[in-house]
């Protein structure tokens, strides 16, 4: 999910870097993946850092230029292995090539990330509970889905990497043509109790800044039934529906309750004018309200871990006509 590979790896002189600051500062930096270096420094403002590179040892010998950002650096530089200052945030895609206007070689993308205190200015909150990362799986197959909202003065944002493991053990997860979202699919058992929980990091830069979120969970906190179909009304005043064709069977063992919303007429299913309100464990449900115009809601939640409620389904009455 990072830029196309070069057949050349870069490889790193050192494994830290040097600080042309005050000796208190602090910085290291290691490969985040092929081709890209993650530096940290403990703070951006007034930071300068001295980050070794190397074209490749094949161009020991060979007369080397490097170009920043596709433009030739000035006073040129020269050589198989060369060091470069990173100033604050300014990180940048350093190209190698056969002569000042020769073929490209190789590369190597330096991206600035603050450390200790990770900034969080390129996704969006979305909720004190969620974080910047939502996640939810229809059940307990393993295949989930995660998203989150760019900030409005970053929507050019870009993610580098995605990395999810539930303990050490890689879980393949497929990037979105937007980049607003991954799919993933875990190997765990439905039937078998999670003892580890599932651990996400998403890795993205806007130009040469890094951020990385993380989010962690059990697949049962995140699991959300999908919305109840089927829903119909017979002799009148009883209401049936049916079990998510994406839910686990069999429902003995995946079982789902309901939550039932009789709701004033005009008023949505999460309305406060509630003219009654009942959990239920049937799949259908006999009204017994005097009011002859209201809207009947219900959704559904995994019984056993009170995990997130499915969207409402609903039907809306008026008198003797029902649309459900």
């Amino acid at each position: 999910m990072g830029s196309k590979m070069h057949p050349f790896l870069f490889t790193l002189l050192w494994a830290s870097a040097c600080f042309a600051s005050s000796p208190s500062d602090q910085a290291n930096f290691n490969a985040l993946m092929d081709n890209v270096v993650v530096l940290r420094v403990s703070k951006a403002h007034g930071t300068t850092v001295e980050v070794p590179l190397t074209c490749g040892d094949t161009y020991e010998n060979t007369a080397i230029f490097w170009k920043k950002n596709g433009v030739e650096l000035q006073p040129p530089l020269q050589g198989n292995s060369v060091k470069v200052l990173v100033k604050e945030t300014q990180g940048g895609n350093y190209t190698c090539h056969l002569g000042p206007s020769g073929e490209y070689v190789n590369h190597t993308m330096i991206l600035v990330q603050p450390f200790p205190n990770n900034r969080t200015v390129i996704l969006r909150e979305e909720s004190p509970e969620d974080g910047h990362i939502h996640c939810s799986a229809p059940n307990y197959k393993g295949s989930f889905h995660c998203g989150w909202t760019r900030t409005q003065d970053r929507s050019q944002a870009s993610v580098v990497l995605v990395r999810a493991e539930r303990h050490m053990e890689n879980i393949p997860c497929v990037l979105l043509p937007n980049g607003l979202g991954v799919h993933c699919q875990d190997s765990n058992c439905s039937y078998q109790e999670e003892q580890h929980r599932i651990s996400l990091t998403v890795y993205i830069r806007s130009y040469f800044l890094l951020e990385a979120y993380t989010k962690s969970f059990y697949l049962r906190e995140i699991v959300k039934p999908a919305e109840l179909p089927n829903l119909k009304v017979s002799e009148g005043r009883v209401f049936s529906w049916k079990y998510p064709e994406s839910w686990d069977m069999p429902c003995t063992f995946f079982g789902l309750h309901f939550q039932v919303n009789i709701v004033r007429s005009g008023h949505s299913c999460d309305s406060e004018e509630l003219i009654t309100t009942n959990t239920i464990n049937d799949t259908k449900y006999e009204v017994n309200v005097k009011a002859k115009k209201y809207v009947f809601c219900v959704r559904a939640q995994d019984k056993h871990t009170a995990g997130p409620w499915s969207h409402w389904s609903q039907c809306i009455v008026n008198k003797d006509v029902v649309s459900c």
